[in-house]
């Protein structure tokens, strides 16, 4: 992956598959674009919770799906699997990470830390996926299961933490 965004013009911006795959200018930042587009992914998170789970989860199927598309299009015109500056794999493995999160601030800040956590370490498979599957489906797919790793954490600390206040 390459990291930065280094070339890259605010221009792109006016295409509507580059802005959604930039995360709308977020992946443009030229210090740490991936934390960038996860805190646009809070964002997005914020309206979102109160969704009933259905809802929740065929949004951000086809927020997914969504992603496949517009990352692999943008992949394609940089000539670069995964540059930095494509986000949108942030803003959704973010809101996955939060699909069944307790309420509060604390768990909104908790799923942030985790996911980034998981997407910039990449433990075993998820690294392993990062490099073997490419286009839109692999730059998608690594963060999906980042953010499993993250949502499963956060259920063991809010599970952890449930048990020992009582």
């Amino acid at each position: 992956m390459t990291t930065g965004n280094s070339g890259l013009s605010a221009r792109l911006l006016r295409n509507p598959v580059h802005c959604l795959s930039l995360g709308f200018g977020s992946g443009l930042s030229p210090q740490a674009p991936g934390t960038c587009g996860t805190l646009v992914g809070v964002l997005i998170y914020l309206p979102m919770r109160g969704l009933d789970l259905p809802i929740y989860l065929v949004l951000l199927a086809a927020l997914f799906a969504t992603g496949v598309v517009v990352c692999g299009r943008t992949t394609k015109m940089l000539g670069c699997h995964d540059h930095g500056a494509i986000v949108w794999d942030e803003i959704v493995g973010y809101l996955a990470t939060m699909v069944l999160a307790p309420r509060g601030w604390l768990w909104v800040l908790m799923g942030f830390v985790l996911f980034r956590l998981f997407d910039i370490l990449k433990p075993w498979p998820i690294r392993w996926l990062d490099r073997q599957v490419r286009g839109g489906i692999g730059i998608m797919l690594d963060d999906l299961l980042a953010a499993l790793f993250s949502a499963v954490s956060l259920q063991l600390i809010a599970y952890l933490l449930e048990s020992y206040i009582e």
